[in-house]
C-alpha cells in the first residue's frame, strides 16, 4: 500500500511582508482620517466662535445698538417675537460667570441676534438650552471682562486639550500660548465656569492635562 505525502507550506516572507504593508497602510489611513475629523472639528469651534463675532459686529453697524442691550419694547417694535430685553444702558451685563447659563443680559443677547437674523435658532428660546452648541457639542456662551478682556467675549465649553490648542493656533497663529486673543482654562467642570483673571500661558500638554478647557475670544 502505498502512502500518500501531504505537502504542508505556510506564508513566505515575502507574503508576510506584503500583509504587513497592507495592514500598516490600512491604519495609517484609519489614522489619518480620526486626524481629518479632529481638525474639521478644530475648526468648526473657531469658526463658531468667529461667527459670534461677526454676528455681533453686523447688528452693531446695524441698529447702532449692542443686542441684548435694548429694551424689549424696542425688540418687539420692530416685529421681533422675542421675550426678553435689556436696560438700554449701553453697557453689556454678563458677566464671566454666567457665560453658560444664559442669565443676565445673555438671554436678550441670543433673541436679539436670532430674531434679526443673523444668527439661526428660535428667538423666544430662554435658559441654557437656548445657548448655540459647537461642532464637538459643547456650549457658546457669552461674557463681559472674561479672562482680562475688556469688552464682551465669545466662550466654547467642553473641549480637549488638543482642541483648546489648536482653537488657540487659529486665532493667534503658530505661536499660540493661551495669552493672545484666544485665553481659556481647564478643569473637571463641564461646562468650565470662566473667571475674570486673565489665565498664565500655557503649553497645552496633552499628556499632563486631562481635563475639558473652555476657550474665549473677544467679540
Amino acid at each position: 500500500m502505498k502512502s500518500i505525502k501531504y505537502n504542508q507550506s505556510g506564508f513566505t516572507l515575502v507574503e508576510i511582508a506584503v500583509v504587513l504593508v497592507i495592514i500598516g497602510l490600512l491604519l495609517g489611513g484609519v489614522l489619518k482620517g480620526q486626524e481629518m475629523i479632529e481638525n474639521s472639528r478644530i475648526k468648526s469651534v473657531a469658526a463658531d466662535l468667529r461667527g459670534v463675532s461677526a454676528a455681533y459686529n453686523s447688528y452693531v453697524d446695524r441698529f447702532h445698538a449692542i443686542p441684548g442691550d435694548e429694551l424689549l419694547a424696542t425688540m418687539t417694535g420692530r416685529g421681533w417675537a422675542t421675550t426678553v430685553g435689556g436696560n438700554a444702558d449701553n453697557v453689556l451685563t454678563i458677566a464671566p460667570a454666567q457665560a453658560f447659563t444664559n442669565a443676565g443680559e445673555e438671554q436678550s443677547f441670543w433673541q436679539a441676534l436670532r430674531a434679526s437674523g443673523f444668527i439661526t435658532g428660535d428667538p423666544t428660546a430662554v435658559g441654557v438650552a437656548a445657548l448655540p452648541r459647537t461642532g464637538t457639542n459643547g456650549l457658546i456662551g457669552v461674557s463681559v471682562g472674561t479672562y482680562g478682556f475688556t469688552g464682551a467675549s465669545a466662550c466654547a465649553s467642553g473641549l480637549t486639550t488638543k482642541q483648546a490648542r489648536g482653537i488657540d493656533t487659529i486665532i493667534d497663529g503658530a505661536e499660540g500660548n493661551n495669552i493672545g486673543d484666544a485665553r481659556g482654562i481647564n478643569g473637571a467642570a463641564n461646562p468650565l465656569v470662566p473667571v475674570a483673571a486673565a489665565p498664565a500661558a500655557t503649553a497645552y500638554n496633552e499628556t499632563t492635562i486631562v481635563n475639558t478647557w473652555n476657550m474665549c475670544r473677544p467679540l
